[in-house]
């Protein structure tokens, strides 16, 4: 069947899930200021002002603790038709590694893990600002039916800390187009860290998108979007990955309860990819597919949980710990690739010790069951075939503006030769918004 026939007839389907609110963080602070730089409001409604503003910049930042998305002031237009706040983050952090050291001193990448380590290698001191950056939102017509948002932020990233593009989206009547997370990624659910990458199941991967979300009364959202095909396959004889024709389609409904603080997410995903067998001398496609738990849930006011689980086929681009890591197709003889099944979660809590201190643990676990193949542009012994990750912390908001924490994190590298390497990490962080 025709790849675009066939992908077509899930479509009506899944377009019958149009829609859903965002969900914000249960870190996020519901309330706050924002000053306004030139204000026009008069002293009686200046505080009411202020509010509004807050919730205004909120609804269109990201949903992730890392990034607050709400300046601390603001410029206000003419006749308050549009709010402009630029704001940022500054965040150092000294680590130590010992076993098979990650050289990252920001992302505690599992399947970064060394197999082949040099011997002598077995230490590693790093000290990152590479996820510091600046963020721009700008809310035009805010209260209207009309609202336009626009949100633009970028880190410094790298050893060179060079311009690393995070979001760059516009919203409008429940529609986000633009780069953003994909839809099948549920950022508000990921447990608080130091680490920028978090857990190796965690399904968090930036796209090009178009989606759209929609809520019904206090509890119940649904969402749908086309986003941007990623195909990462290891290719055998006579195979080669070509240019993708279909758009990935995500959808989820989801339900909450606790005024948001607490929800559980439906999710699912599926997409086509297309490859050449030379032998036929045609293309080919292999159908992916994935679904999805997700969610937090406040279990006492002093402990939150945070919690996901996914499998599917052809869906390890989406795991951060897996994305372009080939595994999404791989050899099945001369001419053909087969989708890798893959199943990946994590499960956290968080316990606050004080209103200005909390803790968090976390576990999670990423396997794939590539079958065995030959002739593959990677050998299938140095394959990835699981990783482990596991995370304690603690972490203190001095104020609004200023945290610190202490984090440890274990991580292991399975292939499917069975060889296993492992890191420990120890780090602190020293953070500033703006």
């Amino acid at each position: 069947m025709n790849s675009l026939i066939r992908f077509a007839a899930v479509v009506p389907a899944l377009c019958a899930f149009a829609g859903a609110s965002s969900q914000n963080h249960p870190l996020t602070p519901q309330e706050g200021e924002v000053t306004i730089i030139n204000p026009s409001a008069t002293r009686s409604d200046s505080g009411l002002t202020v509010i509004n503003i807050y919730n205004i910049f909120l609804q269109n930042a990201p949903k992730s603790h890392k990034k607050s998305g709400v300046p601390n002031f603001a410029i206000e237009g003419k006749n308050k038709k549009f709010y402009l706040g630029i704001g940022g983050t500054a965040k150092a952090t000294l680590s130590y590694d010992w076993g098979d050291p990650i050289d990252n001193g920001f992302n505690f990448t599992t399947s970064s893990i060394p197999m082949n380590p040099r011997k002598g290698d077995g230490g590693l001191v790093q000290f990152s600002a590479a996820t510091s950056g600046l963020y721009l939102n700008f809310v035009a017509l805010p209260g209207d039916k009309n609202q336009l948002g626009v949100y633009i932020d970028f880190n410094l990233t790298g050893n060179s800390y060079g311009f690393d593009l995070q979001y760059a989206y516009i919203k409008y009547r429940g529609f986000t187009a633009g780069y953003d997370y994909s839809l099948f990624s549920d950022m508000a659910a990921a447990p608080p860290s130091i680490d920028n990458e978090g857990p190796c199941g965690f399904t968090a991967i930036p796209n090009g998108v178009l989606d759209y979300r929609h809520s019904f009364g206090q509890h119940w959202s649904l969402g749908v979007g086309v986003e941007m095909p990623m195909v990462s396959a290891t290719t055998g004889e006579k195979t080669y990955v070509v240019n993708q024709r279909v758009p990935d389609i995500p959808a989820y409904v989801q339900y909450s309860w606790g005024g948001g603080k607490s929800w559980i997410r439906f999710s699912g995903i599926v997409r086509n990819m297309l490859y050449r067998d030379e032998i036929a001398d045609k293309n080919r496609d292999q159908v992916g597919w994935g679904v999805k738990m997700s969610g937090s849930a406040s279990l006492t006011p002093l402990v939150t949980a945070y919690y996901q689980a996914a499998y599917g086929e052809g869906i390890t681009s989406y795991f951060q710990d897996l994305y372009e890591g080939g595994l999404d197709m791989v050899p099945d003889g001369s001419g053909r690739l087969k989708a890798v099944k893959a199943w990946g979660g994590y499960f956290g809590l968080q316990y606050n010790i004080s209103p200005k201190v909390y803790a968090t643990t976390t576990y999670s676990h990423l396997r794939n069951y590539a079958p065995d193949y030959s002739g593959g542009s990677t050998a299938w012994d140095s394959q990835y075939k699981y990783a482990q990750y596991a995370l304690a912390n603690v972490i203190w908001q001095i104020s609004p503006h200023l945290s610190t924490g202490l984090e440890y994190i274990y991580g292991r590298r399975v292939d499917m030769s069975g060889l296993s390497h492992h890191d420990n990490r120890i780090q602190t962080m020293l953070q500033v918004t703006f």
